[in-house]
């Protein structure tokens, strides 16, 4: 595979492209898993990987094939992975259309394929990677862009939205977001040993923290409508 020097982007829910990935050219990278398409091309001198979590047809969290997506980025030669990521807010202090830098996570998946392997174990007490972390807020500083600079993931397992007792111990536990996706993906990519950071934008309140019920379709329409500002936030931080 040679140097690890790709820096990949994985796109979650409404986020099937970035302005400046467009032109990408696309392809399929075979793996032992099975087939993972990707996008791939050159911004500011550096070669960028582009990948759909939930792929061309919109695979439901609990069904992706996490360890396939992995296994391309690592066969492709990447070296970093900026994602993004759609999540509920359990800690009123992030608001719809907030958006943050992930730094830990709860646990609460039930059928994920956490590992590539079944003879090691996976050190856990930095999952996010403290530098690229550090280096997408030092960005978002300079966009003059706000970005909570830390926040604990709860990963549920998906396809409902959680209950509100759920989401109540959830909170209890530590969680301010919720979400579906990033377990196991970040596991595998600290396997993979590839520095891995998410920008996650808050779409909506949890089950309970507001009376409104959630909207699936409100969630895209927030993602699509944050897009702009996530591809010029990733832009920037890889050309820097």
């Amino acid at each position: 595979m040679g140097e690890r020097n790709k820096i990949a982007i994985i796109g979650g829910s409404g986020i099937e492209t970035l302005d400046f990935s467009k032109e990408f050219r696309r392809h399929m990278v075979s793996t032992e898993y099975g087939d993972v398409p990707v996008a791939e091309g050159r911004v500011g001198g550096k070669e960028i990987v582009f990948l759909m979590r939930h792929g061309k047809e919109y695979v439901i969290p609990s069904l992706i094939n996490f360890r396939a997506n992995m296994t391309a980025l690592k066969k492709l030669g990447v070296g970093r992975i900026i994602t993004t990521a759609a999540v509920g807010a359990i800690n009123k202090k992030y608001r719809p259309g907030d958006l943050a830098l992930l730094t830990d996570f709860l646990d609460f998946t039930r059928g994920q394929r956490e590992t590539f392997t079944r003879h090691s174990f996976i050190d856990m007490s930095e999952p996010y990677d403290p530098q690229l972390n550090q280096l997408i807020l030092n960005t978002a500083k300079k966009l003059k862009l706000k970005l909570h600079p830390a926040a604990v993931y709860a990963c549920a397992e998906g396809p409902r939205f959680e209950t509100k007792a759920e989401i109540k111990m959830y909170g209890q536990l530590g969680a301010d977001l919720v979400g579906m996706t990033q377990v196991p993906e970040v596991v595998l990519a600290v396997e993979a040993k590839i520095p891995y950071a998410a920008i996650a934008v808050v779409t909506n309140y949890a089950a309970g923290v507001s009376p409104k019920k959630i909207d699936p379709e409100h969630v895209i329409f927030v993602m699509k409508e944050k897009s702009r500002i996530i591809s010029d936030l990733i832009f920037q931080v890889i050309t820097a």
